[in-house]
């Protein structure tokens, strides 16, 4: 596997590519921002932008997305409860965040247990409401990328539309902590961390 995380935007969100290294295709994981600079670095890793996948619909999670697709055809995934909110550009807050109103149509809407194959890769997606109805967190291999699910030390806002305190506790508890404690936490802001060292050592989920 192939994988580099970056940073993006004004609300530094976190973009990761994951690449197969028998097909040379990646995946896009939020690709929030910043199109150039993630195109760069797919094309410096010698790989091909196949699809995207979306942790949820916020708008500093999706600003690149049809820069990819109209450039290459990217197809995009999203959980079928965050696929209206891309449609609309006031329920994604891309006009409030970016100051431009982004409306972008799914092709894939997932829900939980889905699997995702590129290459020798196999994404593995994890329903995780609580900062959206939709949210998701996507594992491959011994990672799991957790969106505004779980943060290091900190979970995502759930004052949103959509957002629910118990809801987020909920999907950490029972569907983000049954991993291993070696998987690596990417995720959507701020740094990586493990589950053993959120089970340890977060606050919000004592």
């Amino acid at each position: 596997m192939i994988f580099e995380a970056m940073t993006v935007g004004s609300f530094l969100s976190n973009c990761y590519i994951v690449g197969a290294e028998t097909t040379k295709e990646a995946a896009i994981i939020d690709p929030g921002a910043d199109f150039v600079r993630i195109e760069n670095e797919i094309k410096e890793l010698g790989l091909t932008p196949k699809i995207i996948i979306l942790t949820h619909a916020h708008g500093d999670h999706i600003g690149a997305v049809k820069d990819f697709v109209e450039k290459y055809g990217t197809k995009v995934y999203i959980h079928k409860e965050d696929a209206e909110m891309l449609k609309d550009g006031n329920k994604n807050f891309s006009k409030i965040l970016t100051g431009k109103s982004m409306s972008i149509i799914p092709d894939v809407e997932l829900e939980d247990k889905d699997e995702i194959k590129l290459g020798d890769l196999n994404f593995e997606i994890i329903h995780t409401p609580g900062h959206t109805r939709g949210g998701i967190c996507i594992k491959v291999e011994n990672i799991m990328m957790t969106g505004d699910t779980l943060f290091n030390k900190s979970i995502g806002r759930t004052d949103f539309p959509g957002g629910s305190f118990e809801e987020i506790i909920q999907s950490i508890k029972e569907k983000i902590f049954k991993y291993d404690d070696d998987t690596v936490i990417y995720p959507g802001h701020n740094s990586p961390s493990t589950i053993k060292s959120e089970k340890l050592g977060n606050p919000f989920v004592k």
